[in-house]
């Protein structure tokens, strides 16, 4: 934790100063070297013509999966719960758990094989529903990328997300599914006041990890995903601080930009931490 987390972020000086890797003999050297701009970095960042842009496509991809994903292994999870046959249960599970141990290069190259415009079969499909020539190009369309990064999150990572809310689900005192039976209670009653609120604290906690990192939309599977023609809506980020950073080394406006990034998670995680016990909830802390 000490030397992964808290020693890097020494390295946060460099989002104020104009920094030059290649001034001194050492990487200290060049940190006392270098020349203090204060936020002239931020201003710069902010001000670009393409903030507004990174912004957007950022929190257009973060909202949806908030919208989207994060409910999925919420819903797989209580579907399973219900599931009577044991064996068929863990079989279910391994089988939606699997996708997560697939690479993201694999994931990408799965869909770029599904979708492609030559011989790709979702495509074909489209061509002979919609007429040749009018099934839309997905993976060059700018307008579909928010709904194809969301749809791999879920294909993805749903099962695998399940495991915190069985966790949970498992809990549960049976006693008061017995008793609510005998008071006449159906299966979606029993759901509704028993199981969803056996596992609300999870979802709060989950929820505000969400709402935490909501700037961070993954930096593989965007890149992966990224082409010249879909440029306008997969440059988020991530992916803008790998470019001004490794790409055009310039590294004072990369830490800017993470700086700004890990602020904002950090209001985030703390209003949202506020919210819950406003609300009634243990919250995260």
């Amino acid at each position: 934790m000490l030397i992964f987390n808290y020693l890097p972020m020494f390295g946060i000086v460099i989002a104020f100063q104009d920094f030059r890797p290649f001034s001194a003999d050492s990487a200290i050297g060049a940190y006392l070297s270098s020349e203090w701009v204060g936020l002239a970095n931020f201003r710069k960042f902010f001000t670009g013509y393409d903030f507004f842009m990174l912004l957007k496509n950022t929190l257009s991809i973060s909202i949806l999966s908030l919208l989207f994903f994060f409910p999925a292994p919420i819903l797989l999870a209580l579907l399973l719960n219900e599931i009577r046959s044991q064996g068929y249960k863990r079989a279910t599970q391994t089988l939606v758990y699997i996708p997560h141990f697939i690479s993201l290069v694999i994931v990408a190259t799965l869909t770029q094989q599904l979708f492609s415009t030559t011989d790709g079969i979702i495509y074909k499909i489209m061509e002979n529903i919609m007429g040749r020539g009018n099934a839309p190009d997905i993976l060059a369309t700018p307008k579909y990328f928010y709904g194809l990064i969301v749809g791999q999150n879920v294909w993805k990572e749903t099962g695998y997300g399940t495991i915190i809310f069985l966790a949970a689900l498992a809990g549960v005192d049976m006693e008061l599914y017995e008793a609510a039976r005998i008071d006449g209670a159906g299966r979606w009653r029993l759901m509704w006041h028993i199981t969803l609120p056996a596992i609300r604290g999870t979802i709060v906690i989950m929820l505000i990890l969400k709402v935490g990192s909501i700037l961070n939309t993954g930096y593989e599977q965007i890149f992966l995903m990224q082409n010249d023609l879909n440029y306008t809506a997969s440059e988020v980020f991530d992916t803008y601080i790998y470019n001004k950073g490794i790409k055009l080394a310039q590294y004072s406006m990369a830490t800017a930009a993470g700086v700004f990034k890990s602020v904002v998670s950090l209001i985030m995680v703390l209003a949202a931490n506020k919210i819950a016990k406003m609300c009634g909830e243990s919250g995260f802390y």
